[in-house]
């Protein structure tokens, strides 16, 4: 039997406020005709505009949606009610489900045992070529265990761009070099004559030929200039920007010789991609993970959904990151509040944060790192994740992969100073960082004596939750301050701010 999510858990899947109102309608009793759960599996058919009723289901273990409506959105404001419904303790117990539901989960189960088939095939064709390395290389396999240990994973000087074609990796390099030259030259122009006369313009048109060297990621750090200006501290800011923007630009003229895990920081910051099929067949980290909260931002006519994760017992941070066009449906399969036991696979850097997660682990294991959604409306699983040490201890047993929930651990103010001190001294370019800080009272500008991000100020439900008291608050940090993101009241109910 997985743990009943709260009210709260349930709206924060849905994909918009419209979705949410609608869902809060559809979720009275007397719109199911039919409804039932078996512990892993809520279903139903609710009353809709046709003759026949929509068939709805949720696999709970991951979670999957399906629903026979013709909506767009996913999960629909149907799989909502019905959830809404569950929620409140309305969906009765049932020892089996209709045979669409029975079937629905066991081709679920058949596509996921098939990917995860894929996945240790690539694992085990990458050791074979490792070891062939290490027989015709001596001395590579243990630079490779050493890069694999830290997560860094191979040598960033032999990353091709996510291209196999030969040449084509110098080709690429030729141009970002001269583009990053270019940026090194103009930044030298900006602090020479002052920041004062820097124009919208000039940071336009200098993200447009960044994008011809084929740099998109230095790119869209000069494009978001223009906000960092409108800003009332942009100064100081602006110079920031620079100097980051400045060591990015020699680090990559001076990639050869900086370590391997480094290097592909580097790359990954300019824009070089990793092939996800790269990454899923790297070292793996199964843990049980707290689901810590999502945030969603838009830009340039795309949605990116960042969903932080912890680790109970490695300790590791996690960033699970998916994007879809915008009005299109993003990852809905990781629940703020719960936690999941599975396996993730991290992209290489020195300060590994994004991941994939690879497998779930429990009596029905669904092989994740897939994207956009099944045929038949089920669920899309989110990439993404990331490391930090922390202390924790490990959560009961679960059924597919979902554990107990409960407050997770955390730790004092100072140690997660530390922490991102520790991070930020690994990747400079670190813009966020999950944390989970215990025993602090919140306060309209601070958290634990750390400041909050100016949109995140007067957090007014996590001081109501916490009534002057000391709770534990899961944040994302950021240079500009905290932003948090859930809490967990006396009963261990996690309550998303």
């Amino acid at each position: 039997m997985i743990e009943r999510w709260s009210r709260d858990q349930v709206l924060a899947l849905a994909p918009d406020a419209a979705s949410r109102s609608a869902a809060q309608k559809v979720a009275a009793p007397g719109k199911w005709s039919v409804c039932g759960t078996t512990g892993t599996v809520v279903y139903g058919e609710c009353e809709g505009s046709g003759a026949k009723p929509y068939l709805a289901c949720v696999d709970l273990t991951e979670p999957a949606y399906r629903c026979s409506c013709p909506s767009r959105k996913f999960p629909c404001k149907h799989a909502l009610g019905l959830l809404l419904l569950w929620s409140a303790d309305g969906v009765p117990a049932e020892e089996g489900a209709p045979q669409w539901v029975t079937e629905w989960v066991e081709a679920r189960a058949e596509r996921a045992a098939k990917e995860a088939a894929k996945i240790e095939a690539a694992r085990a064709k990458r050791a074979a070529e490792l070891a062939s390395a290490d027989d015709g290389a001596p001395g590579a396999g243990g630079a490779e265990a050493s890069s694999d240990e830290d997560g860094g994973g191979a040598s960033g000087a032999g990353r091709a761009g996510g291209s196999s074609r030969p040449g084509a990796e110098s080709v690429r390099h030729g141009r970002v070099a001269a583009g990053l030259s270019e940026l090194e030259r103009w930044l030298d122009d900006q602090v020479r004559q002052g920041l004062a006369r820097a124009a919208e313009h000039e940071w336009e048109g200098l993200a447009k030929r960044l994008i011809d060297a084929q740099a998109p990621g230095v790119a869209g750090v000069v494009s978001r200039l223009v906000r960092v200006r409108a800003g009332d501290d942009w100064p100081g800011r602006l110079l920031e920007e620079y100097a980051l923007l400045h060591l990015l630009a020699v680090a990559y003229r001076r990639r050869a010789e900086l370590p391997g895990a480094l290097a592909e920081t580097v790359l990954s910051r300019v824009g070089f991609p990793v092939a996800k099929e790269e990454v899923l067949a790297g070292p793996v980290v199964r843990d049980r993970w707290d689901v810590l909260g999502r945030r969603d931002e838009e830009q340039d006519r795309l949605t990116s959904r960042k969903v932080w994760l912890r680790g109970r017992g490695s300790g590791r941070a996690a960033l699970v990151l998916s994007f879809a066009p915008q009005g299109q449906p993003l990852d809905a399969s990781l629940v703020t509040g719960t936690t999941i036991e599975a396996d993730l696979t991290y992209y290489p850097g020195a300060a590994p944060l994004r991941a994939l997660v690879a497998t779930r682990h429990g009596p029905h294991p669904h092989a994740a790192a897939r994207h956009g959604s099944d045929a038949d409306g089920g669920a899309r699983d989110g990439s993404g994740g990331g490391v930090a040490a922390r202390r924790g201890s490990g959560a009961g047993d679960g059924v597919g992969g979902l554990l107990p929930g409960g407050t997770p651990p955390g730790v004092s103010p100072e140690e997660a100073l530390d922490e991102v001190a520790r991070v930020l001294g690994e990747d400079p370019w670190t813009e966020s960082w999950p944390l989970v800080l215990a025993g602090v009272v919140p306060g309209r500008e601070s958290i634990g004596g750390l400041p909050l991000h100016r949109a995140a100020r007067d957090p007014w439900r996590l001081i109501a939750v916490s009534g002057g008291r000391p709770v534990t608050v899961a944040a994302e940090w950021t240079p500009r301050g905290l932003r948090p993101l859930t809490t967990w009241d006396d009963e261990g109910t996690a309550v998303i701010l």
